[in-house]
């Protein structure tokens, strides 16, 4: 079983994944063309990611992976105040008709100037309308400098994905 990575293009899913694996800063700048996968180890088990690219051709793919995974992991830039509304609509839609599947909103791009917190991540995605039934959580990300050790939000994100993976097997 997979957890599924999505988000608009220039979220940062595949600079996330790597500083997920790696435990080390590195920026991805090219989009992704179309899928990524990484596998993750922890001690307790080892986490599948699949990464969909975010550009408007490769969205009508998102849908199909969505019954096949554990979790949904959901990227945002939380400067790119001009998108939030799209990704909004994309989440919901993406989400409407399973009511039980895992969440975990990364707010990314924390450090960027004008950058929205994760109290304003929460209301322009409208997550408290998604509903009582799945387990959602949502954590404030940034992916630093090259090679540097990766934030404690980016921690905080590993750690609470490992469990959920854990709790859902």
């Amino acid at each position: 079983k997979q957890i599924l990575v999505l988000g608009l293009d220039g979220a940062g899913k595949t600079s996330i994944l790597h500083s997920l694996a790696t435990n080390h800063v590195k920026r991805s700048v090219a989009p992704t063309e179309g899928f990524n996968a990484i596998c993750i180890n922890t001690e307790e088990s080892q986490m599948e990611f699949l990464e969909i690219g975010g550009s408007e051709s490769l969205r009508s793919y998102w849908k199909m992976y969505l019954s096949k995974v554990l979790l949904l992991v959901y990227v945002v830039d939380s400067a790119d105040h001009a998108r939030l509304p799209v990704a909004k609509q994309l989440l919901h839609q993406l989400i409407q008709n399973n009511s039980t599947l895992p969440l975990v909103v990364l707010a990314n791009k924390q450090d960027l100037k004008g950058a929205y917190c994760v109290t304003d991540i929460h209301d322009a995605l409208a997550l408290s309308d998604i509903g009582d039934e799945r387990k959602m959580f949502l954590i404030g990300t940034h992916v630093a400098e090259d090679g540097s050790e990766i934030s404690s939000g980016m921690k905080d994100a590993k750690e609470l994905i490992a469990q959920l993976v854990l709790e859902t097997q």
